[in-house]
């Protein structure tokens, strides 16, 4: 893999130990995909709770922040995904100290290396979107299929390890999404039934990545008749991400990428049609109607300030069941407005508690299911609902007023 000259004298170690890992890294993984050379990138987003870092993963960052400031400091904007515990007003939900204290020790060691704590999955909505051709290190699935596709921008699915070597050397890999020739179509629906509410956007996008089924193909859609909101594009980009490892989609005359079909060589390929009885019947393997919640969440993706807005609407002036909870999740920056705007007020008084900087599946998801006695979880979010079966829950999927609707009745109606 040809190196420049500054990742040369990185991989020498003549820019210190942690620079020298990273180019070492960036190597290897390189190699596994036989990329040619590296390209720089603009920023770097490093998905690390501390569920999956594990002690291991911090004492690697605390020895790099550890060395000189000119050794270990990030030379990119980076920034981080959601937290596993949060600490603005430390009250665990299951949590316990030895996790809080785990994420205060990853903390204060990213900061000492320059990463923005962020802790969030919608960067591309608070933080600073990427444009359209800019090369980037970004982790989450939800943020990188976004920035794909509604940005324009090229990532591939970074672990934390790979984001954190961005960081350090300004380079990744070029691989995968930041080749043109991997930015094509490689499959094309055409969509029956438009999608109205957000969790409708969500479910097209679910069925969408199971029929694609493989991080390599692209899928492009015809159908769509109106420009998706970002929350709508949001929930679908997720969705489409979990059930299929999808990094990239076009949908014609609404992406960047794809004003007609010729412009992602799809105009060739095979049509599969995607019908309402596709969506139903995902839907509809989520339902649980008349059956007890146990608790409501709204995450993964963590809210906008216009969800939180919806959300404390449809809460104003109701009362949270008294054996159900309601979990609300949403980035620092996004709460600061909502508590402003008074939404925060509204979600508290009807007795649901708004999270900051995490996401619930990487909060201890199990953990706290079993020290609350969760089982039933209700959510807008069909990524969060493929995801939390894994977890020891048995999740069902309803549109937003339905879910507060259901946390109103303590059953799902």
């Amino acid at each position: 893999m040809r190196l420049s000259e500054s990742a040369e004298a990185m991989l020498a170690g003549e820019m210190g130990p942690a620079r020298q890992w990273a180019v070492e890294h960036q190597i290897q993984i390189g190699r596994m995909f036989d990329a040619a050379d590296m390209v720089a990138v603009s920023q770097a987003h490093m998905m690390a709770d501390p569920e999956s870092v594990g002690p291991a993963g911090v004492e690697l960052v605390e020895r790099f922040a550890a060395l000189p400031p000119d050794q270990r400091r990030v030379v990119i904007p980076m920034i981080t995904d959601p937290r596993g515990v949060d600490l603005n007003y430390y009250d665990p939900l299951g949590q316990t100290v030895e996790m809080a204290n785990l994420e205060r020790r990853f903390i204060m060691a990213c900061r000492s290396m320059g990463i923005v704590m962020t802790n969030t999955c919608i960067n591309y909505q608070t933080v600073m979107p990427p444009v359209r051709g800019d090369h980037v290190a970004y982790g989450d699935t939800g943020v990188v299929i976004y920035s794909n596709s509604f940005c324009g921008a090229r990532s591939n699915f970074e672990g934390g390890p790979s984001a954190l070597a961005a960081g350090l050397t300004g380079y990744t890999p070029r691989y995968g999404l930041h080749l043109n020739e991997n930015r094509v179509a490689t499959k094309r629906y055409v969509v029956d039934k438009q999608p109205e509410e957000l969790t409708e956007w969500g479910v097209l996008g679910a069925v969408i990545g199971r029929r694609a089924g493989s991080y390599w193909e692209v899928p492009v859609i015809e159908g769509i008749d109106q420009v998706p909101t970002s929350d709508a594009a949001k929930h679908m980009g997720a969705a489409m991400a979990s059930y299929g490892s999808t990094p990239l989609f076009h949908i014609v005359g609404v992406t960047p990428e794809c004003d007609t079909l010729a412009d992602v060589n799809g105009q060739h390929l095979p049509v599969e049609r995607i019908t309402a009885q596709d969506t139903a019947q995902l839907r509809g393997s989520f339902g649980a109607t008349g059956e007890k919640v146990d608790v409501v969440v709204f995450a993964a993706p963590q809210l906008s300030l216009v969800e939180m807005q919806s959300v404390a609407e449809l809460c104003r002036g109701r009362k949270l069941h008294a054996d159900t909870s309601m979990l609300v999740c949403t980035p620092a920056s996004v709460y600061v407005d909502a508590q402003a705007a008074g939404f925060i007020e509204d979600i508290e008084n009807f007795g649901a508690r708004v999270l900051q900087g995490t996401c619930f599946y990487q909060q201890y998801a199990r953990e706290i299911g079993e020290a609350n006695g969760w089982t039933r979880l209700l959510s807008n979010s069909t990524k969060i609902v493929n995801i939390l079966g894994g977890y020891g829950y048995k999740p069902a999927l309803a549109s937003m007023s339905a879910c507060i609707d259901a946390a109103v009745a303590g059953e799902i109606v």
